[in-house]
């Protein structure tokens, strides 16, 4: 038969579209044509597939051969179409049957000796498979694979493996796998994280910050001087941050796939994701010529943490204002409009001067009011949690003693998770989100407080001169910090304790006014 037809999968963002492969061989002078709005990458490929089935010792048609991509208005580039193009010329010439073909999809890049080379955004396209069709592809895919449910797909090697397959299905058809249910044990587990606060000394009042952040999916700013203790803190939040969901794995999985991540590595895990202050806005947002997510997407369902944030460039750190609120970002560019998820908790550290401990007076007041500002008030906003971490004394920082040690075990990373585990079940079961997700009609139902509170509430924000925004995310922070004392109303203590955890906001309103530290 002089025409067949495979189908394969693109890679646009984390979506995998449909890509029908025709290929035509006709008599004429010999030609090897593709059409169907492919890159460059795509139209080289005639050249490994032509190489790819000489070294597998099978036969090259010596015909005019047509290929085309549709839809041909979808714009297609990489290396992996490779293995669908060749088993289309193979069928087309006759060297496999093609009854079988339109139950599968293909996937892989070929190497010149027809080996199959894995591909980056394979775990996407296994995700769109239909259930009534298998994946054929590389079998170093085979453990990023292996967590997608109910997956069936064949591994190959070698080009020649494929032609075997197909030339006698009757009975290599038992060698497609079919995944479990659920995915492989080993593999659905949270890492054991080598990090716990209990290597933290003292900062008690900044480890409680961090259990409210963690319990409630807020955002955290740590301030003070250098050498505090802040980037400890923060590496430590993704110990206590209970597991990822089934659902929330495989949507990071997806993103990490698209990234050329190793997916089994990281199943399962948190993403702690520490771009440098230098980073780029397209390294932080998403996109490029050749698109790939930005460290907003990969800290999906994690943290994002930033250390020194006022040495990121301005225009950067409002990037990220938008996808704090919509918990997405969309990325629009000439050559595609993609929206990403990007539900990540932002973490960020700094210090209160551009010369570390503002205390020393080694900056003019000019030069810290300009280091501050880079932080504009619109993202501060967004920012529940501000806590000033202080220096701890030097006789905190001796090897602790035995009673020490037993007096400090409440703060280790295991007892802080049972309490964010708590806390969490108690605000889906309340309300069906976390604390951080209300919304305005939510906080008038979950939130509510005395006529006491409320009065004491409303003149400490007056007084301090915060938005709206604060005052509802205020609340949030008082109802996360009922919930981890399993209290079923807010108290009085609790909002003034939210209060005292805008510390950055009354650090800012104090220095401003009175130019130094009150």
């Amino acid at each position: 038969m002089p025409l067949s037809v495979i189908h394969a999968r693109s890679a646009i963002g984390i979506k995998a579209p449909l890509i029908t492969i025709e290929v035509h061989i006709s008599p004429g002078i010999p030609a090897f044509n593709v059409v169907g709005l492919p890159h460059r990458s795509i139209s080289e490929a005639k050249e490994r597939v032509r190489s790819a089935i000489l070294n597998s010792g099978l036969t090259f048609p010596p015909k005019r051969i047509t290929i085309n991509l549709s839809p041909a208005d979808l714009p297609k580039q990489g290396a992996r179409f490779d293995l669908a193009i060749a088993v289309g010329v193979l069928a087309a010439s006759g060297q496999i049957p093609v009854n079988q073909l339109p139950h599968f999809e293909f996937m892989g890049e070929l190497a010149l000796s027809g080996e199959l080379r894995p591909v980056a955004g394979a775990f996407v396209a296994a995700l769109s498979l239909p259930d009534t069709k298998s994946l054929i592809t590389s079998i170093e895919h085979k453990n990023e694979l292996s967590v997608i449910p109910n997956l069936k797909t064949f591994y190959a090697t070698h080009l020649q493996d494929i032609v075997t397959f197909f030339n006698d299905y009757a009975n290599t058809s038992s060698s497609i796998i079919l995944n479990p249910d659920q995915p492989i044990e080993a593999l659905y587990s949270d890492a054991e994280h080598a990090t716990d606060y209990n290597d933290v000394l003292g900062q008690t009042h900044a480890i409680n910050a961090c259990l409210y952040a963690a319990a409630g999916s807020h955002n955290l700013l740590l301030y003070g001087p250098p050498g505090s203790g802040k980037t400890m803190l923060a590496e430590r939040m993704a110990s206590i941050m209970p597991s990822l969901s089934q659902q929330q794995a495989i949507e990071n999985a997806a993103i990490h796939s698209v990234a050329g991540l190793n997916v089994a590595s990281c199943w399962g895990q948190r993403p702690f994701r520490q771009p440098h202050h230098g980073t780029s806005i397209t390294a932080l947002t998403g996109g490029g010529v050749k698109f790939c997510p930005g460290e907003i997407s990969l800290a999906n369902h994690g943290i994002l943490f930033l250390d020194e944030l006022a040495e990121f460039s301005s225009h950067a750190l409002e990037q990220l204002r938008q996808p704090l609120e919509a918990n997405k970002i969309a990325i629009a560019r000439s050559q595609y409009h993609l929206t990403l998820p990007a539900n990540f908790q932002l973490v960020a550290a700094m210090n209160p001067s551009p010369t570390g401990d503002i205390h020393l007076n080694r900056s003019t007041y000019d030069q810290t009011i300009r280091y501050l500002q880079k932080v504009s008030g619109p993202l501060l906003d967004r920012i529940d949690i501000q806590i000033e971490v202080k220096k701890v004394p030097l006789n905190e920082l001796n090897l602790p003693s035995k009673k020490t040690q037993m007096a400090t075990t409440h703060s280790s990373s295991a007892a802080l998770k049972q309490i964010v585990v708590q806390a969490q079940t108690r605000q889906l079961t309340r309300q069906g989100c976390l604390n951080d997700a209300l919304d305005a009609s939510q906080i008038k139902q979950f939130c509510q407080i005395d006529e006491l509170s409320s009065e004491f509430f409303t003149s400490a924000i007056e007084e301090l001169g915060l938005s709206a925004r604060v005052y509802h995310r205020v609340l949030k922070v008082a109802r996360t910090i009922a919930d981890c004392q399993a209290a079923d109303n807010i108290e009085l203590t609790h909002l003034r304790e939210a209060l005292s955890l805008r510390a950055f906001d009354r650090f800012v309103y104090h220095y401003t006014q009175f130019e130094n530290v009150v």
